[in-house]
């Protein structure tokens, strides 16, 4: 049987990143970035067959942009794709597994775009242009909250008043379950374990951050709430606040609503905390020359990592292991060391060579002999959405089978 190739696409507001996955291999043939849409410097980058090229398409919308995708695919894949598969990052309780598109999905989509509003509205535009673009194909939803609704009820549920659970979808619902996902089976894998019996702390860490405890291969809790804010320290979002802030500053400094929800998600976090840059390679840049700012925001950012691992070890009968991912998770020695350095009840101890040596990609356990597993899991987010697109097109070819 001829191996089967998924396009995976992920959309934001001005961007489009795609991926051409082989279900048999683990490089891709084809990946890239749509950048800057709808702007006069709009531009299309891309990798195929080791090579790098770049071509500009000023002004070019989402459905644009796939539209000169299209040639790019066909070329890297002259047998076609079997299907196409969208991250959408919010899928409310409705979802607990990926979803092939149909009308009903879209407005389930659709349904919950307020609780993730900067992330629903761009999916949404990526599979109506992808539609346009590829009619003939299957395109299949595969959700960042689906994962993380294995959580049991006192872990997703706040403490307000019943009616806004019942009626009205307010609780927990959790973030990135692609990766964390991903890299919990990785990790059972790379420590001889069997998935369905591992339990792990997994931390991913880039400008969206989030943490998660996986039991058996199931989400048993994680730091993301209601929307991608709650939790610990990002790029730009804050994570936990008091949540009587809003109130506080309306009252004190005649802020809207508006401005508030503005500085919680795109002024704050390590941007905020520095008052330099929400890059954390900037900040250990700046860190290493004495940058105060900088040392805050890292400092912050450790400290309060760790506190939420800790917290979520409450999920777990037993700790198997700590898993680092994410482009800082995967790339940082030193914000490894300092959040180690806070969890020493754990018994949690580096080997710093081990440490300094996982970087660009690079993976493998990084814990000193005889003490608790500490791996550095590179994600593969695009690889876990064909994937779960592919179980979609193979449960749905059995149904077909049965009728």
């Amino acid at each position: 049987m001829p191996s089967r190739k998924i396009l995976v696409i992920n959309c934001g507001s001005a961007t489009i990143k795609f991926a051409l996955v082989d279900e048999h291999e683990e490089s891709f043939a084809l990946r890239g970035i749509a950048d800057r849409l709808g702007e006069p410097d709009a531009v299309l980058h891309w990798q195929h067959a080791g090579e790098r090229h770049e071509q500009p398409i000023p002004g070019a919308d989402h459905g644009a942009a796939l539209a000169r995708l299209l040639p790019l695919v066909q070329e890297a894949s002259p047998g076609g794709v079997q299907a196409i598969g969208h991250r959408v990052v919010h899928g409310g309780e409705r979802f607990t597994r990926a979803r092939r598109i149909d009308a009903e999905v879209l407005a389930a989509i659709r349904a919950v775009a307020p609780m993730a509003p900067l992330h629903n509205p761009a999916n949404l535009l990526g599979i109506e242009a992808a539609m346009a673009v590829y009619p003939e194909l299957p395109q299949v939803a595969v959700f960042d909250t689906a994962f993380h609704q294995t959580l049991p009820e006192h872990a997703f549920r706040y403490a307000l008043p019943d009616a806004l659970y019942r009626e009205h979808g307010v609780r927990r619902y959790g973030f990135h379950g692609t990766s964390h996902h991903y890299v919990s089976q990785r990790a059972a894998e790379l420590a001889g374990l069997p998935v369905e019996d591992s339990c792990w702390l997994s931390a991913h860490l880039g400008n969206g951050c989030s943490t998660c405890a996986i039991v058996n291969g199931r989400s048993r809790d994680t730091s993301m709430g209601l929307t991608p804010l709650e939790g610990v320290v990002m790029g730009t979002r804050s994570g936990d606040v008091d949540p009587n802030l809003h109130s506080h500053l309306a009252r004190t400094l005649g802020w809207p609503l508006e401005q508030t929800e503005r500085m919680l998600n795109h002024e704050s976090g390590l941007l905020g905390l520095s008052g330099l840059s929400n890059d954390m390679r900037t900040l250990q840049q700046a860190h290493d020359q004495g940058h105060p700012g900088a040392i805050l925001a890292i400092e912050v950012f450790c400290y309060r990592l760790a506190k939420s691992l800790a917290a979520l070890s409450c999920a777990l009968p037993r700790l198997d292991g700590l898993i680092f991912t994410g482009g800082i998770g995967e790339n940082s020695p030193l914000i490894r060391s300092k959040t180690l350095a806070h969890l020493r009840l754990f018994d949690l101890a580096l080997d710093e060579a081990a440490n300094a040596r996982c970087v660009n990609g690079v993976g493998g356990a990084i814990h000193a002999p005889g003490h608790p597993r500490v791996l550095v899991v590179p994600t593969n987010e695009e690889r876990q959405i064909a994937l779960e697109t592919l179980e979609v097109l193979d449960a749905c070819a059995i149904r077909a089978d049965v009728r």
